[in-house]
């Protein structure tokens, strides 16, 4: 029958080359398989089986829920971290919305070019936008990875290869897809403890799976996690605040500041997917999601003397002090607040001057320390809320002319909301009826995709049927900011006088901002791939894609495998791809406290077109490009398994969010002619631009042996990952060197991890070993190239290890730890240790809160 095709071409069914190929393309193939007894690649992962598919054009690596569930932490990018070395992602703390939710890194390119699937459907975006993303995130817009609860995971499937030929935008360092679990009984519930070896950031996490049978042809899976994690703080207390409090200033809290991971509270999400055969070779297929959490992190401290606009207007010389007269039409009568210094320079206690305790008692002057004394530290949180669903309907066509045509029709919506907070702080410009705790808005994140998917094997004569695959999309993106509370936005009467606009470290979203912006976008693809003999495979995919925004863009993939022999194979491919802007990235409005040359500024965050930002070089924005080679081999021999992968990545035109661009006074009244309001309070602005070009290359290794040792089953896994980044050629206006060098050498060029899993009938047990070589760390958003709070770290290793204790059938007991011998991260060094409040490098390749040990037990039924 001609409708046959081996799934061995098929790239794990995700390399298809369908827009929604998993589910769709390994039902077809289990239909060939029924019908024909075609060999086919298994593609459920677990711990015995090799992680990545043999007879693939494309590397790709398969991780078990299993696998995943080996682990102290819960959140899945952690989980996905310790099995795939060209993927990193690590906690941002003091990132503004990057605290919230962490972007993910393949390959060393941004979150937003790894496409990411559930099941072989595209995942909607996040709402936050990473704009202190450490250098290579900066104003990325990926989906949110961590509401993916492992327990709902049957596998993960990681395609390592640029892809957007075959699924769209996005896919130019590669694909995730993550396959629920579609069991139609028993189930799993679980309970977990843990907790960091300095005794801070203790978590929670029970979770459950259960399937159920939904009629006699089909099923009902859900799952659910509940966590709760404290707050953890890796700090020292800055010496500016040491020193004020020396001077008897009795309200400096220590530490001043926090360095550490936010606190996550009721974090709740839940997984449902249902499938049911309707008879006549069709079925049916469901799943979606709700998600929920409220995150609190921490934000620089706000020093009572020298903090601009708030407490002072000329770095801390004098006190900023607000006069009621002067904001009514009167003549000023305010006087001059002077503060103290002592002999060696440093502050004295300005509360204690004879100047302040003058201007408390005149009631027509006020000074913000007043309210905050002792300074402050705001507080940035938010509440995440993400929903998807996805319907659709696959099978044969036994009738028409589309006759003996496998179809796949779905339609998904999803829907990511971040509503942000900022509790401990000022609307400066209220004076002293100023509220501490402000609602300053919302993003809203919303996609809508329709897709229509044909495939069809035709008998050409060749060993086996030529593979043909076609199909539609069409997509809906919209991006929408919310105004947040009105004294979050509003210009009160002290404007004028100095003092700053909005709650400050991070201002509200005003009316002005408030909207939503849509684009559109369809596609046509089409797929070949034959099996030319019984050693030789050839694919090639082309995808053609418009966008009512910018235009259309034609991408094109070409791959192939040559089986040399039984144990040795050599795979290739070549691919041109796109990342289009995202909606939120072109339209994008925000206020963001950063660090440069170590001041605290306020920068705006402006869409590119936007008069301040055209005013400073913005452009509308366009598409990134991409070309990619890739070649490789894999040996396989009875229990040993080994792949050797080597890629090269050009991007151009490469997006990103621009460095802090200084807003000159002389700049002021062009300004204000081109309606930008009160410019004199904008330290600096920075938009999103297309003003670099990068080339990324690397190698992947993977290997894997099994074995039988001290009477028991032995996995042994190395998985090796060598990526560098070169910027080819930037723009010095929009980036600066300090970026450059983030860019290129701020995540390690090696990495690797060393694994051995040993089970028998009671008991199971594994060690993993991570290493990770020398990166460029930088502190606290610093920009400088050299020389600044930045130098090359040391490299490092980290053993994680469990243990677990199968009590019964039923009961699983286990016990391990992250870093279990509590490698430290990177220090500050000397001369730069204890600034900000910090001990270590925030930039870190693993957890800078060193080891976490953890306990848990399973109940299966």
């Amino acid at each position: 029958m001609s409708t046959t095709f081996r799934t061995g071409t098929l790239a794990l069914a995700i390399g298809l080359a369908l827009g929604t190929a998993p589910s769709f393309a390994a039902g077809f193939a289990e239909e060939a398989v029924k019908k024909d007894s075609i060999e086919r690649i298994a593609v459920v992962g677990s711990r015995s089986a090799p992680r990545s598919v043999a007879e693939s054009p494309v590397p790709i690596d398969i991780i078990g829920g299993g696998e995943l569930g080996k682990n102290a932490s819960s959140d899945m990018l952690d989980m996905l971290v310790g099995a795939i070395p060209s993927l990193n992602a690590r906690a941002q703390p003091i990132s503004d919305a990057a605290s919230l939710i962490r972007p993910v890194n393949l390959r060393g390119l941004p979150s937003d070019s790894t496409l990411v699937l559930l099941n072989g459907k595209r995942r909607h975006r996040a709402s936050v936008i990473a704009f202190q993303g450490g250098g290579i995130n900066d104003g990325a817009q990926g989906p949110d990875i961590s509401v993916i609860p492992s327990v709902a995971i049957k596998q993960v499937e990681v395609l390592r290869d640029g892809a957007a030929a075959q699924y769209g935008s996005d896919a130019i360092a590669g694909v995730m897809n993550f396959v629920l679990k579609d069991d139609a009984d028993g189930g799993s519930m679980s309970v977990k403890q843990g907790s960091y070896y300095e005794g801070d950031g203790d978590q929670t996490i029970i979770d459950g799976n259960v399937g159920l049978p939904f009629t006699q042809d089909g099923f009902v899976n859900l799952s659910f996690q509940l966590k709760n994690a404290d707050a953890t703080s890796r700090s020292v207390q800055r010496p500016d605040a040491a020193n004020i409090a020396s001077q008897g200033n009795t309200s400096i809290q220590s530490p001043a500041q926090i360095w550490g991971n936010p606190e996550v509270k009721d974090d709740i999400t839940f997984f449902g997917n249902v499938g049911l055969d309707l008879g006549n070779d069709k079925e049916f297929y469901m799943f979606g999601n709700y998600s929920e959490r409220d995150v609190t992190g921490g934000f620089y401290y706000r020093n009572p003397h020298n903090r601009g606009n708030v407490f002072s207007v000329d770095g801390g010389e004098t006190l900023l002090v607000g006069d009621v007269g002067e904001s009514e039409g009167a003549a000023r009568t305010c006087a001059v607040v002077n503060i103290p210094k002592n002999s060696d320079g440093s502050d004295g206690n300005v509360l204690d001057s004879a100047d302040y305790q003058a201007m408390v008692a005149d009631p027509n002057c006020f000074s913000m320390n007043q309210i905050m004394p002792g300074g402050y530290t705001p507080q940035f949180g938010g509440n995440i809320t993400d929903t998807s669903l996805t319907v659709g309907t696959k099978g044969e066509i036994n009738e028409g002319f589309l006759k003996d045509w496998f179809f796949d029709v779905s339609g998904s919506v999803g829907r990511n909301e971040s509503k942000f907070n900022l509790k401990n702080t000022l609307n400066p410009s209220l004076g002293l009826d100023t509220p501490l705790d402000f609602d300053t808005g919302s993003y809203i994140q919303m996609e809508k995709t329709f897709n229509f998917d044909l495939v069809k094997g035709f008998d050409m004569g060749l060993e086996e049927p030529v593979n043909v695959a076609m199909g539609l999309e069409w997509r809906e993106e919209s991006f929408e900011i919310v105004s947040g509370g009105k004294a979050s936005w509003e210009a009160g009467a002290y404007a004028d006088q100095g003092f700053n606009i909005g709650s400050h470290g991070f201002k509200g979203f005003g009316p002005e901002t408030q909207g939503r912006n849509d684009r559109r976008n369809v596609a046509a693809y089409i797929d070949v791939e034959a099996q030319v003999t019984e050693d030789f495979l050839v694919g090639a995919a082309v995808r053609h894609e418009s966008f009512n925004t910018f235009g259309s863009t034609t991408n094109y993939k070409l791959t192939a495998q040559l089986r040399l022999n039984d144990e040795i194979s050599l795979r290739g491919s070549h691919s041109t791809g796109f990342r289009a802007p995202t909606v939120g990235q072109a339209n994008v409005v925000n206020t963001q406290t950063s660090l440069v040359a170590g001041e605290l500024i306020q920068t705006f965050l402006a869409p590119p077109t936007n008069p301040l930002s055209a005013f400073y070089g913005g452009k509308e924005l366009t598409p990134e490009e991409s070309k990619s080679f890739a070649f490789g081999g894999v040996y396989q021999y009875d229990d040993f398994f080994f792949t050797l992968d080597y890629y090269n990545i050009e991007v151009t035109d490469r997006l990103a969010q621009s460095s802090q661009i200084n807003v000159l006074a002389a700049d002021y009244t062009a300004l204000e002619a081109l309606g930008v309001v009160n410019p004199e309070l904008i330290s600096a602005v920075s938009y999103f631009s297309n003003d670099f070009d990068t080339t990324t290359q690397g190698v992947d290794v993977v290997a894997n042996y099994t074995m039988a040792l001290m009477g028991g089953d032995t996995l042994l896994s190395l998985a090796y990952n060598w990526n560098e980044t070169t910027v080819d050629q930037f723009n010095p206006e929009t980036t600066n060197e300090g970026k450059v060098h983030r860019l290129e050498e701020g995540m390690p060029d090696h990495r690797a991890t060393f694994t051995v899993s040993q089970s028998w009938e009671d008991v199971s047990t594994f060690v993993r070993v991570n290493y990770f070589g020398e990166y460029f760390a930088t502190h606290a958003d610093d920009a400088c190239a050299v020389g600044c709070w930045n130098e090359i770290a040391d490299s490092a290793v980290t053993v994680d290890a469990e243990v677990s204790y199968f009590l019964n059938d039923s009961i699983t007991l286990s016990a391990g730890a992250n870093n279990i011998f509590d490698q430290e991260a990177q220090k500050l060094p000397a001369e730069s240790y204890g600034q900000l409040g910090a001990e270590y490098y925030e930039s870190g390749p693993f957890d800078y809160n060193g080891g976490f040990y953890y306990v848990k037990a399973t109940y299966n039924f």
